[in-house]
């Protein structure tokens, strides 16, 4: 019959075994203890454990050693222990009592990584938290604020006596400039009315009409088009309503239309396509443009980041296609870019079925 040398198990595991007596001393460790710990065999029997134990767990432990010497296991608990040089680390431990031996069994293991991770993770969503909170008050802020300076525009526009204007050019400049003052206007109002009732900016989603929602956009953008002798062809025959919210649509449709009139090719007149497609059963808004378009090795990754210029023009914020890809992808959708340098951009928005 085959004999096993249990004391080799004992001191070879990478686990941390020991033996601890009810009085809260050590009894028996293997190697992994004090190899973890940095201390000497001598040196853990001679203190109590409770004073290897990291000072803010050592009151939580001790209710748990009590709960051992009634007969309780316990199970997957974890605390931290200073090590000798000072560091700390983070052990997970299963421990049996044997009342009969006036002893506990445990194991222990190694989870100062994890912890670590989580601890990172933790911060994290932390920082992430604070910056969304902070850009939502920004954006309550900013729309709140701006609706004094819309209003008073507005104002104007209704004492102005366009009766006495003969020049047709200018009655259409002013209807414009009307027309794009009150879309401003309707846009704030959505924004502070939501986060008035919710505390959060609450997106609703409903079915839109493609060219409805272009064609305001177009308006609005009326005379900025004329001056850029810009072209703009739209198609939607493969489907011509989506579900979605309207003023991230609009927004879209604005952000890459101004975008592709502001990096036109020099002494080129923008020309912009934008169309419906269905690849296998997803539908996609396909926006192409002949500008100046993207390196896509130096853009790779940055693309659609907060703030990222790609671009020398003064009128460039780093803002536009931050908005365009956050409006795609936080209503479930995707948006991909194929570009080749002064060929123009290709923008792929797929949405969510």
């Amino acid at each position: 019959m085959v004999t096993y040398n249990l004391d080799r198990f004992f001191d070879l595991t990478p686990d941390l075994f020991c033996i601890a007596g009810y009085d809260g001393y050590f009894k028996k460790i293997n190697p992994a203890v004090s190899e973890l710990l940095g201390y000497t065999n001598q040196e853990l029997f001679a203190k109590p454990i409770s004073e290897f134990i990291y000072f803010e767990d050592r009151d939580i432990t001790a209710k748990h050693r009590d709960d051992l010497k009634k007969d309780i296991p316990l199970l997957n608990y974890e605390n931290r222990y200073v090590k000798k040089n000072g560091d700390i680390v983070w052990l997970s431990w299963t421990s049996m009592p044997v009342e009969a031996e006036q002893t506990v069994y445990a194991i222990a293991k190694n989870i100062t990584y994890k912890k670590k991770i989580e601890d990172d993770r933790n911060r994290l969503i932390e920082n992430l938290t604070r910056i969304n909170n902070d850009q939502k008050q920004l954006s309550y802020v900013t729309s709140h604020d701006l609706r004094s300076p819309v209003n008073n525009l507005l104002s104007v526009f209704k004492m102005m006596n366009t009766s006495k204007i003969q020049d047709t050019e200018t009655l259409e400049f002013i209807d414009v400039l009307r027309a794009a003052t009150e879309s401003l206007k309707d846009t704030l109002n959505t924004y502070v009315d939501a986060f008035s009732a919710n505390g959060s900016l609450e997106v609703t989603v409903g079915e839109l009409t493609l060219e409805a929602c272009l064609k305001v956009v177009l308006h609005s953008l009326n005379a900025l088009i004329k001056e850029s002798n810009a072209t703009i062809n739209f198609e939607f025959t493969a489907f011509s309503t989506i579900n979605f919210n309207k003023a991230y649509l609009e927004s879209i449709f604005l952000n890459l239309i101004t975008n592709s009139i502001k990096y036109a090719r020099l002494n080129v007149a923008p020309v912009i396509s934008i169309q419906t497609k269905i690849v296998k059963g997803i539908r996609q808004l396909v926006f192409t443009d002949n500008g100046v378009g993207f390196d896509m090795k130096k853009v790779k990754g940055k693309l659609f980041g907060f703030n990222q210029k790609f671009n020398d023009s003064p009128d460039s914020k780093g803002i536009g296609l931050y908005l365009v890809y956050n409006h795609v992808t936080s209503l479930g959708g995707h948006i991909a870019l194929y570009s080749i340098p002064n060929e123009g951009a290709t923008f792929t928005i797929s949405f969510k079925n």
